[in-house]
């Protein structure tokens, strides 16, 4: 009779504490689905990150806004059009006022080491005002494109083509104007035909030196970049 009266109590407590293990993995199971969800996430925001790819503005002090904020200049406003159209790049602004392309030779080794997917490269303005001979601005240039290269051979480069007023004699302005075009079509690199255009020469759209153009000014300069830059950015997508 014990026996047979503590089976039912035997079965009993089994069933109980089966009931109880299922609960506990029921109450489990949303937890580890909800861990393996975060990681996912997490993975994928990084992986995001990782792919984000990166443009370096190269350039003097029309790159880097003079008399303005920096956040009034053509990169910063590049910037701005690509978060709006939600491309995964973003802008590095390397301009330095006074530069010319020898002292931008000199810097560039330091400026490449970071990862650069886009470069642009916008300088020569100061050369042509000092009347640097155009053979050694083409020289520096071209250093520079190499060098650019060099670190990634797969960098998509941008040059912007620049003109200065005819005081320097028509023939060394049209030597200057001709340099960017030329250089462009020698090293199959895409060419921005003239940073200033719709600008240079405009009081309304320069600041009072003449040389350096107002927000308004840098909003057409951007437009003048973003032509040439939206296929470049939207082939690689």
């Amino acid at each position: 009779m014990r026996n047979l009266l503590f089976l039912p109590f035997l079965t009993l407590l089994l069933f109980s504490s089966c009931k109880e293990n299922s609960d506990k993995e029921n109450k489990a199971a949303p937890n580890v689905a909800s861990e393996v969800e975060n990681e996912t996430d997490n993975a994928e925001a990084s992986e995001e990150t990782q792919d984000t790819g990166t443009i370096l503005f190269f350039g003097d002090s029309l790159t880097a806004a003079m008399g303005l904020d920096l956040a009034e200049g053509y990169p910063a406003e590049i910037q701005k059009i690509i978060d709006s159209l939600k491309l995964n790049y973003e802008v590095v602004n390397a301009g330095l006022s006074g530069e010319t392309t020898a002292a931008g030779r000199n810097r560039i080794d330091w400026v490449l080491n970071q990862d650069v997917d886009v470069f642009v490269l916008a300088l020569g303005a100061n050369d042509g005002l000092r009347g640097i001979p155009v053979t050694e601005t083409r020289k520096n240039l071209q250093a520079i494109i190499d060098k650019a290269r060099q670190k990634n051979p797969d960098v998509e480069i941008v040059l912007a083509g620049m003109q200065i007023p005819p005081n320097l004699g028509a023939e060394y302005t049209s030597n200057f104007k001709e340099l960017f075009p030329e250089l462009a079509e020698e090293n199959n690199i895409h060419l921005i035909p003239f940073l200033l255009e719709g600008v240079a020469g405009d009081p309304e759209l320069n600041q009072q030196d003449g040389i350096h153009p107002t927000a308004e000014g840098y909003d057409i300069v951007a437009m003048n970049v973003w032509e040439i830059l939206e296929p470049v950015l939207t082939e690689q997508e």
